[in-house]
């Protein structure tokens, strides 16, 4: 039986139309090979920690880890534990990472038109060289020439990020977390730009499983106990600093919504204490969460920080998942999101503020054009985040940029961010990117609202420029 060829198609992403596809490739061609940066993503820096760290097998790389892959194989019944996912309660799992790739191989026709499967592709064709499709038949084979190249020094993440032309790569990491392996990268002379970010989200929200142990834990690392909410904000200051130290530029906020709320002294004091005592309810948490986001953006003014809001994502909506797994598992649900009202207490105080930067993001793509976009084009605090998680991709870029563009200009955007797990999709994310903005700057060349100078200056900051600014990097 023959097997069908792996190709790329050269014009990929671009309009049928010979014209603007013309224009779009020519835009390509001036971005195509700008290094990447990579302003805001999951990454773990353990990979790079060591320059003898590997990246594992090809189950480990593609599948066990990656929520986009796993939860597209759940949702056509494939069990996680028959994909290697391990569970909270240390459960039997598959083990075999052969049996567990070709499950994922017997199944990957279900990423096709996705942007999962336009990543991978990418990443089987250019990254590991494979020239056949992957399928139930070539599986093991496939399987083999990855695991092959896996073994060697130029697979190893550290030897990927250079060749990858990464100019930074911004890791996000815990409020109370060591930050042991961005001192050893640090340490070890090697010169990738690997910088974390300040993630408070497990010591803000009270309701978060462990919040005591969080707190406990934010306090052994600066050296105080945390009785009270001024020592509390202390602490978090004295941490960005550590962040800072170590080359980072910005904090990033995970919340249900984007609500913000200035409370009274005595107000945020009384529920800190009941959140102490074990006795916070979800109205404190909704309340102190909105508090604790005027109070990071009066923290970015003061040390200099990229404010990043990511709103909207209802966590864990599959339960017994929840339960069996935990988080981050494919089972997160966007939601309808409401700005103008939300932000405006804080935007009140801080959004005419030259000195912040508050780059905001959606998983309800009709706020771009009815909230966001006048909001960004208004306030100088503002910039828009890029498409992200269930709107990074071609048709989300399209609809993004027809949204976004014609009330705040592409400079009121903060450019591109991977936002991913999963490190070798990089490039891949990046080139879609580009791919997706030349192709939509063509449209306007070829309707005469662009000239091609200004449309290759413009694909310049979309690659590239837009995000290094926006994150001061």
């Amino acid at each position: 039986m023959g097997f069908s060829e792996l190709k790329l198609h050269p014009e990929r992403v671009f309009d049928s139309d010979p014209t603007r596809r013309r224009v779009g490739m020519e835009l390509y061609g001036h971005v195509a090979g700008l290094p990447l940066v990579c302003p805001h993503g999951h990454v773990d820096p353990r990979l790079f920690a060591d320059k003898e760290i590997t990246l594992g097998s090809p189950a480990d790389l593609f599948i066990i880890p990656d929520h986009y892959v796993f939860r597209m194989l759940y949702s056509q019944g494939i069990s996680l534990e028959d994909l290697g996912v391990p569970r909270t309660d240390g459960g039997e799992v598959e083990t075999d990472h052969r049996r567990i790739w070709q499950r994922f191989a017997d199944h990957f026709y279900l990423f096709r038109g996705t942007p999962t499967g336009l990543w991978l592709n990418d990443e089987l064709h250019t990254l590991f060289g494979i020239s056949k499709k992957l399928t139930s038949e070539t599986a093991q084979e496939v399987y083999d020439e990855i695991e092959e190249k896996l073994a060697r020094p130029e697979f190893r993440p550290r030897a990927l990020y250079e060749s990858f032309n990464i100019e930074v790569l911004c890791t996000t990491d815990s409020a109370t977390d060591d930050l042991s392996s961005h001192k050893r990268i640090r340490a070890s002379g090697w010169k990738g730009d690997i910088r974390p970010t300040f993630r408070p989200d497990a010591v803000v929200q009270l309701l978060t499983p462990g919040w005591q142990e969080n707190l406990n834990k934010l306090g052994e690392l600066v050296g105080e106990e945390l009785t009270g909410f001024k020592s509390f904000l202390l602490a978090l200051e004295r941490r960005r600093e550590d962040f800072k130290a170590l080359g980072a530029t910005a904090t990033d906020h995970g919340c249900p919504s984007p609500y913000t709320e200035k409370l009274s002294d005595t107000e945020v004091e009384a529920i800190f204490q009941r959140a102490l005592g074990g006795q916070a309810g979800e109205q404190d948490t909704v309340r102190f969460t909105a508090h604790m986001l005027l109070e990071m953006a009066r923290m970015s003014i003061e040390d200099g920080l990229v404010m990043q809001l990511h709103p909207g994502s209802f966590r864990n909506h599959n339960r017994w998942v929840y339960d069996r797994f935990g988080a981050d598992k494919g089972c997160d649900i966007p939601e309808a999101t409401e700005y103008t009202k939300n932000l405006r207490p804080l935007l009140e105080r801080y959004g005419n503020e030259k000195r912040l930067t508050l780059v905001l993001f959606t998983l309800d793509e009709t706020a771009y054009s009815r909230e966001l976009a006048p909001l960004a084009g208004h306030y100088p605090a503002l910039r828009i985040g890029p498409p992200w998680w269930f709107f990074d991709s071609v048709n989300g870029m399209e609809r993004y940029f027809d949204m976004v563009v014609e009330t705040a200009g592409i400079y009121n955007t903060a450019g591109f961010n991977d936002d991913t797990r999963a490190f070798p999709s990089i490039p891949a994310r990046h080139d879609v990117w580009r791919r997706s903005s030349c192709n939509w700057l063509a449209g306007l060349v070829v309707r005469g609202m662009l000239d091609t100078a200004d449309a290759i200056e413009m694909a310049h900051s979309m690659a590239y420029g837009l995000a290094k600014e926006a994150y001061r990097l």
